[in-house]
């Protein structure tokens, strides 16, 4: 059945998608999936970050701190949301950012990956490149991010729980709301 809906909704979006959550919900592996099914180009803006400053996102935290980071993160995604139309995955703490937020509720469809704390330490663990997870417990750490975002990011079009099974299953469910989404446009 999300086959079908898939050849459907590309013709009828007049906007991006865009994928919000944690680190560890499976933005990157989910948008993948999904812009493949719905043939349309996939970013990750992280990546593009990265290609943009030049170094990793690690590198550019311990050298400029969080705030310049989520500057430079709010001009790469305008500069994304601005292409043609695809399935883009963000950082984590994108969306938490009020304008970034604005811009992407105004001008994208937003999708929370929703995925419980188990399961994001689960993914996250053993895993160097997460700055925001090098300043103590990740546990502790992605349990006040839930407690910090996950209001924020309720804000979204639609949202889509995450389980541990294969992305396939969770790219059905974004496919399947997304076409219930796309339904009830004017």
């Amino acid at each position: 059945m999300a086959q079908d809906m898939a050849e459907g909704i590309a013709p009828r979006l007049t906007r991006p998608i865009v994928l919000v959550g944690l680190m560890g919900a499976g933005k990157s592996c989910v948008g993948r999936r999904l812009a493949a099914r719905l043939g349309l180009p996939f970013l990750d803006s992280d990546v593009e970050f990265e290609a943009a400053a030049g170094c990793t996102i690690a590198e550019f935290f311990a050298q400029y701190g969080e705030p310049a980071f989520r500057e430079g993160e709010r001009k790469v995604i305008a500069r994304l949301m601005e292409g043609p139309h695809c399935v883009l995955a963000t950082g984590g703490g994108a969306f938490c950012d009020p304008e970034t937020r604005a811009r992407i509720q105004d001008e994208a469809i937003s999708v929370w990956i929703r995925a419980d704390l188990d399961l994001l330490v689960k993914r996250t663990s053993g895993r160097d490149h997460r700055p925001l997870l090098k300043q103590g417990d990740p546990r502790e750490i992605l349990a006040r991010l839930m407690d910090a975002r996950y209001p924020l990011y309720a804000q979204a079009h639609i949202i889509v729980d995450t389980t541990d099974e294969p992305p396939e299953v969770t790219v059905a469910k974004v496919v399947d709301e997304l076409a219930l989404y796309l339904e009830h446009l004017p």
